[in-house]
């Protein structure tokens, strides 16, 4: 069911890191094999899960170094990430699909806050990303019960963008990733910075944050191209650049 291990995680994280500076780079696709999308996290073997005993801040610490910095690199990713969930998605699977900026499910996929079942308290950043998707109220109700909540329902409360038959899965998430990947890469980051700040900012902030952006964005190459593309009535060649 594809439990995220530490190492896993590490190299996932380096991965996205890496789409960041690479600017041959245009879209990132998250997917997985076999049932389940990601099953949570596999904490064997991860550091401070030893059998030696355990200090004030030793899981604060964990939190804050793995689930945390894992969830806030896909969100950090200054290339659009898609999240192709081909089964189950529980605790930071969950997360991991949340905190992508598009999410295609399979009809069989499930999301589920499973943390209450096991006495825990959300992490991965579960408590930030879900009620700025379906709101408090809702929220609470997904993370007190800890219910599976299937493609279609997660569609309807907005958790997902597009809930497909299995077999176009791939299909999909590859059509998408390539309609992205032909667009201005750095409007479309600066673009995702912009949506991603904006619940936690206040109106004046976020108007400087976009008046920045579009400062930075006429600078590139792929803005001088969609305006001249307008006013020779052509379609644009973007670069990513």
């Amino acid at each position: 069911m594809n439990a995220v291990t530490w190492d896993q995680r590490e190299r996932i994280m380096a991965l996205l890191a890496e789409a960041s500076a690479d600017a041959s780079v245009r879209a990132v696709v998250i997917t997985a094999k076999g049932k389940g999308f990601c099953a949570g996290a596999d904490l064997r073997g991860s550091p401070g899960s030893g059998g030696g005993e355990r200090v004030a801040g030793d899981v604060a610490r964990m939190i804050r170094r793995g689930a945390q910095r894992f969830i806030a690199a896909v969100m950090d990713c200054e290339k659009p990430v898609i999240a192709a969930v081909n089964g189950t998605a529980a605790g930071i699977g969950a997360h991991l699909a949340l905190a992508c900026d598009l999410v295609i499910a399979a009809e069989s996929a499930r999301f589920i806050e499973v943390f209450v079942r096991r006495g825990l308290v959300p992490d991965g950043g579960g408590a930030y990303l879900l009620p700025r998707l379906v709101g408090p109220q809702r929220a609470k109700e997904l993370m007190f019960f800890g219910d599976a909540v299937p493609a279609a329902e997660a569609e309807r409360l907005g958790l997902v963008n597009r809930v497909v038959a299995a077999e176009d899965l791939e299909k999909t998430a590859r059509e998408w990733a390539e309609r992205l990947a032909q667009g201005p890469t750095r409007a479309l980051a600066l673009t995702k910075q912009l949506v991603n700040a904006s619940l936690d900012t206040d109106r004046t902030t976020a108007f400087a944050a976009e008046a920045t952006a579009q400062e930075i964005n006429m600078t590139t190459r792929d803005a001088k191209e969609g305006v001249a593309s307008f006013v020779e009535r052509r379609s644009p060649a973007y670069e990513g650049r």
